[in-house]
């Protein structure tokens, strides 16, 4: 089986983690996911720490297996949702958009396995000094918030630079990219985008749809002028967002405007005026299927694909 140094260190079936995502991570998500075989997580986000409680406190309703909470470190909740990991036990944490030094202090003592996202070598050392016991590398081609490289770059920088496993992160959505993710060093993979159109998934049909008929070049990038870029299936908002930009307009304005568009996509289903924060492998999406599906189809065809390559390279041979 593949990423066994992976799936040993977690204590789930495949290599797969679920990738989190604001208003559409939740524990009925994140429990669909760990009971399919992977890693489900819950984003803890923005959310108030009386809301993520309760899904802290769901999620070991839906599922006895492994799952895992993420921490956006730039949140306004990052310290609740760092205690709330505590207390509950959580015993999995990722982290993202900041440093992670007072997580891996407050829960590494705990028995808890943290994993922060990384978009460099650099970082990805600096944790692992820190005492992280993984790190996903997160390409460019991801949805939502994103760094500057691709992940074809970025995962065997991180591979080279550190000794602790290494999650590939972007792209990725079938077995293909999964079995790219193997050749390039990578322990595992991590879906964000795929996830959303799987059954267990809360997020209002609209938004799925929106996901299915996409095709390529479907996503732009926006917020660049921010420093916080975002990727998102293009629509009015994100016309109207670029407008604002190449008019110069103030960092204000724009936070004010893009403020509440994610929920209305994901929630409301506007998927007009609304965030479809996607990543471009949207385009390799076109079916709704169960996650444990999702997961071990996906696993099943990078077997079959790893094993036809290393055949191949033996006839050369």
């Amino acid at each position: 089986m593949i990423g066994e140094r992976l799936t040993k260190l977690l204590g789930i079936k495949y290599p797969v983690i679920q990738g989190a995502m604001a208003w559409v991570a939740n524990a009925e998500l994140a429990a669909g996911v760990s009971n399919g075989g992977g890693l489900g997580i819950i984003a803890a986000g923005a959310t108030p720490p009386e809301i993520l409680e309760q899904e802290l406190i769901k999620v070991r309703k839906l599922t006895d297996k492994p799952f895992g909470l993420n921490i956006m470190l730039m949140s306004p909740t990052a310290d609740d949702a760092l205690e709330l990991a505590a207390l509950h036990r959580v015993p999995i944490v990722t982290t993202g958009a900041g440093s992670p030094g007072k997580v891996l202090e407050r829960l590494k003592p705990l028995g808890t396995i943290v994993m922060p996202v990384v978009p460099t070598g650099t970082l990805a050392r600096r944790v692992e000094k820190q005492g992280a016991d993984a790190v996903i590398a997160e390409g460019m081609e991801a949805g939502g918030h994103i760094g500057e490289l691709t992940s074809m770059v970025l995962t065997p920088m991180v591979v080279r630079a550190v000794s602790i496993p290494v999650v590939c992160a972007g792209g990725i959505a079938d077995g293909a990219g999964m079995a790219a993710a193997f050749a390039l060093g990578a322990s595992g993979v991590q879906l964000g985008t795929r996830f959303v159109c799987c059954d267990e998934c809360t997020a209002h049909p609209a938004f799925k749809e929106a996901f299915v008929k996409s095709r390529e070049r479907a996503t732009e990038v926006t917020g660049q002028s921010t420093g916080h870029p975002v990727r998102c299936i293009k629509n009015k908002l994100t016309q109207a967002f670029q407008k604002m930009e190449f008019d110069h307009a103030p960092v204000e304005d724009l936070e004010k405007f893009g403020t509440g568009r994610l929920r209305a996509a994901v929630v409301d289903g506007d998927v007009v005026m609304g965030s479809v924060m996607a990543g471009q492998s949207a385009a390799l999406v076109n079916d709704i299927l169960p996650a444990a599906q999702i997961i071990s189809q996906m696993t099943r065809e990078a077997q079959q694909i790893l094993s036809s390559l290393g055949t191949a390279v033996s006839e050369v041979e």
